[in-house]
C-alpha cells in the first residue's frame, strides 16, 4: 500500500476540473508513489468510470456532521466543506493526507513535496491569504480622524459560526488559513479539534466557509501546531500571476519570482476561468509584456 494519499472532491458541473487536477498530478513520474483518491459530491456513472481508470479509489461523500436540510438545499457538493475533516475516515491506512480543492491544479510537484514535508511531526501545513503579493489581508471602515472600525474574514466567520465574542477576537488579526489545499498527518490531533470546532460552526452558520474558519480555530484558540507555507504552494492570486516567456513557467510577481506550485481558482472572481476552459487571461510578463494564455491545466 502506498504510503501518502492526495484527496480532492467533486460533483458533476466540477468534473472538468477535477479531472484536469487528477491529469496535472499524474503528469509527474512521482505520483506513482501516491495514492490519488476521490470523493464522489454528485459525479455522475460515465464521469466516475473515467476517474476509475485514473485514480486509486472513489468513495461516495457523506454528511459526517448532520446538518439541516434548509441549509443544504439539495448542493450536494457542500459535503466538501464537511467531509475534508473525516478523511482518514474514508480513507484508511495512509500515513499522510493532502487535500488538494477541484479548481485547482498542480504546477510543480516540489510543491507536493513541500506538504507532506511540512505535515510531518504532527503539524498542519497550509498557505495563508497573507502575502506581499497580495496586498491588504484586513479592511477598515473610517470615521473620522483617526478612528476607524476594522473588518477581519476570520472575526466575521468566527461571530457568524457561534463563536464567542474571545475567540472571534484571538483570530481576527491573524493570517487567514486557506483550507482549500492542506496537509496532516493520520495521527495528528487537529483532526478531532477540528470536527469539533466544525460541529459548532455547521450548528450555528452557514455550510460555506464552516471548515475554513473551524482550522482557523484549531490553530490560533486551540493553539495546534501549524507549519505556514509561501503562497505560490496554494496560489489564489490569479490576476497577479506574470508569465516568465523565458522559462515558460506561471511564477509570482516578485523576485526571486518563484514557480507557481498550485495554481487554485478560488473565490467568485474566478467563475469565468471555472466555467470555460478555453478562456484566455490576460498575463503581464516579466519583462513588462502580456500574453493571452489559458490558465487551465491543458494536457
Amino acid at each position: 500500500m502506498k504510503e501518502n494519499v492526495i484527496i480532492s472532491l467533486a460533483d458533476s458541473k466540477y468534473f472538468d476540473l477535477i479531472n484536469e487536477l487528477v491529469n496535472s498530478i499524474k503528469r509527474f513520474k512521482q505520483s506513482e508513489e501516491v495514492a490519488i483518491c476521490i470523493m464522489d459530491a454528485g459525479l455522475t456513472n460515465d464521469q466516475i468510470n473515467i476517474l476509475k481508470t485514473k485514480v486509486d479509489e472513489i468513495k461516495k461523500a457523506e454528511w459526517d456532521i448532520k446538518v439541516s436540510d434548509f441549509k443544504v438545499k439539495g448542493r450536494e457538493w457542500l459535503k466538501s466543506q464537511v467531509s475534508r475533516a473525516f478523511l482518514p475516515n474514508y480513507f484508511p491506512g495512509f500515513r499522510k493526507y493532502l487535500w488538494i480543492d477541484a479548481d485547482a491544479w498542480v504546477n510543480t510537484w516540489e510543491t507536493i513535496d513541500l506538504y507532506f514535508k511540512a505535515c510531518e511531526n504532527k503539524k498542519l501545513a497550509i498557505s495563508t491569504s497573507a502575502d506581499r503579493s497580495y496586498g491588504r489581508v484586513l479592511r477598515a471602515e473610517w470615521f473620522f480622524g483617526s478612528l476607524a472600525k476594522i473588518k477581519s474574514q476570520n472575526y466575521k466567520h468566527a461571530k457568524s459560526s457561534g463563536f464567542s465574542e474571545k475567540i472571534a477576537r484571538e483570530v481576527a488579526l491573524k493570517p487567514h488559513l486557506n483550507i482549500g489545499v492542506f496537509a496532516l498527518e493520520a495521527e495528528a490531533p487537529h483532526w478531532e479539534m477540528w470536527q469539533i470546532n466544525l460541529k459548532k460552526a455547521l450548528n450555528s452558520g452557514r455550510i460555506w466557509g464552516s471548515e475554513q474558519i473551524a482550522m482557523n480555530i484549531t490553530i490560533y484558540h486551540n493553539n495546534y501546531d501549524v507549519e505556514i507555507l509561501p503562497a505560490y504552494c496554494n496560489w489564489t492570486l490569479i490576476d497577479g500571476i506574470r508569465y516568465d516567456k523565458k522559462t515558460k513557467k506561471l511564477v509570482e510577481p516578485y523576485l526571486p519570482n518563484h514557480e507557481i506550485g498550485i495554481v487554485h481558482f478560488a473565490g467568485k472572481n474566478n467563475d469565468h476561468i471555472r466555467s470555460d476552459k478555453n478562456f484566455k487571461s490576460k498575463v503581464k510578463t516579466l519583462d513588462g509584456d502580456e500574453v493571452e494564455i489559458s490558465l487551465r491545466f491543458l494536457d
